[in-house]
């Protein structure tokens, strides 16, 4: 395949993400260690390019290495309790400082125009101002906090403002209060309580994973694809076995934070290794990503198939009709014979299905149309697809089903069918029987 044609097929694979995300809310956070990388430019470009497509985006920054270094050349040392900085007056000076600085030079990186750049023609409008109100943290352990807080309220209204103007709203780690006061906030609660706050599509943190060598024993080992919100919590609490014994300290903030989202309604939270070129692309318009998914509930269903599912099993089984491994079926009789099949989604994509015939007057049912598509196949779903007619055949009170095939014999055998003829088919199954094809029969007693 030549380099034409895989950006063809690559530029057609991304269409259903844009016509997905256009519109729809994201906000990102990232630390103020990553605006210090080299690659954080190509960031901004990825932002623009997010922006360019429709998405309306939510940028919260981090500050922590900033303040740290303005901390030092003031020759200030401050305590911190349960990894919160204790931010007294002089302290907050520093915060006040560095924020803005850093707030400042992202928001010239983003108003970038140059010429043969993927900025060219952006025209990014920057959106600020006091959208968070923040409120003292408290005593901790018997030590005041001071000026470090923690969000009360998101102004969602006037957020929404801007991003209905097209502008790009970029918000810092600073909540400010009735009073007048300023608070020290962290950018993982700024960027949770904003999403839900908007009642966000997506909330996306670029994670400061140590970018390890391949080589290295202690390298840690990533966190699944995908989480649900109860599965993110047990690895919090150490329910189930941790992933690694070497989750990389910073993950467990934001893993916590991304599942309190997605149970307050944020619709998606993705963790993402920055050190990746691209990482939010890559994450975002492909269907496997590169990070770790965090939802509400699982995003694999296996479930009756609906009308609207007709293009997406056509899809699926033309590739196999064309080779001769399945039957032809053209849309009317599938849009006929759906409420037969079954289908394996995931994250909206059919990536397998199977048909289920019965044959009362008999005591049988067949296997039809059993397909995966190839790009995932060997991760067990076809078990899956086969367990669940099996089981959605003995419901039915029938304990014979059977199978023709021409090319997935061993595959039959391997999951306890044995082999039969034509004449041991149900009586009007052998009157359809086709004798060119001579399939194969296989039959399994359930």
């Amino acid at each position: 395949m030549n380099a034409t044609t895989d950006f063809v097929a690559w530029f057609r694979s991304v269409a259903p993400y844009v016509n997905a995300f256009r519109g729809k809310t994201f906000v990102i956070g990232f630390s103020g260690k990553m605006v210090t990388d080299a690659k954080f430019v190509s960031f901004i470009h990825d932002i623009n390019l997010l922006a360019s497509l429709g998405v309306r985006l939510v940028l919260v920054h981090g500050a922590r290495p900033q303040i740290q270094l303005r901390l030092n050349e003031s020759q200030l040392e401050t305590q911190s309790v349960m990894e919160l900085r204790v931010t007294d007056s002089a302290a907050l000076q520093c915060v006040k400082e560095s924020v803005g600085r850093i707030h400042h030079e992202i928001a010239a990186l983003l108003s970038m125009g140059l010429p043969n750049s993927p900025m060219a023609n952006a025209a990014i409008r920057v959106a600020s101002g006091n959208f968070v109100t923040a409120c003292p943290y408290g005593v901790i352990n018997g030590v005041d906090l001071m000026h470090t807080g923690k969000v009360r309220k998101v102004n969602a209204q006037a957020i929404h403002a801007r991003l209905e103007q097209g502008d790009v709203a970029l918000i810092s780690p600073l909540g400010y209060s009735p009073t007048g006061e300023i608070f020290n906030l962290t950018m993982e609660n700024v960027a949770t309580e904003t999403a839900i706050a908007l009642n966000a599509e997506k909330l996306i943190f670029l994670l400061d994973v140590p970018d390890t060598d391949a080589s290295s024993v202690n390298k840690p080992e990533p966190l699944p694809r995908e989480l649900t919100v109860a599965e993110s919590k047990s690895l919090l609490e150490n329910k189930i076995p941790p992933i690694t014994p070497l989750v990389p300290d910073g993950i467990q903030l934001s893993l916590q934070c991304a599942a309190k989202a997605c149970e307050m309604g944020v619709t998606r939270a993705h963790l993402i290794n920055r050190h990746s070129d691209g990482a939010i692309i890559q994450e975002l318009f492909t269907h496997n990503g590169i990070g770790c998914m965090i939802s509400q509930e699982t995003l694999q269903a296996l479930r009756k198939a609906k009308i609207e599912d007709v293009g997406g099993i056509l899809q699926l089984i033309e590739p196999l009709e064309a080779e001769g491994v399945l039957v032809r079926r053209n849309r009317e009789l599938l849009e006929i014979e759906i409420d037969r099949f079954t289908v394996l989604e995931h994250d909206g994509i059919i990536l397998g299905c199977a048909a289920l015939y019965p044959f009362p007057e008999e005591n049988a049912c067949e296997l039809a149309c059993l397909a995966i598509h190839p790009d995932y196949r060997n991760f067990g779903h076809g078990n899956r697809l086969l367990k669940y007619i099996e089981s959605k055949t003995v419901s039915q009170g029938v304990r014979k089903l059977f199978v023709l095939t021409t090319h997935a014999t061993h595959w039959f055998i391997e999951h306890g069918f044995t082999e039969a003829t034509p004449s041991e088919l149900p009586k009007a199954r052998q009157n359809l029987y086709n004798y060119q094809r001579r399939s194969k029969v296989f039959i399994k007693h359930l």
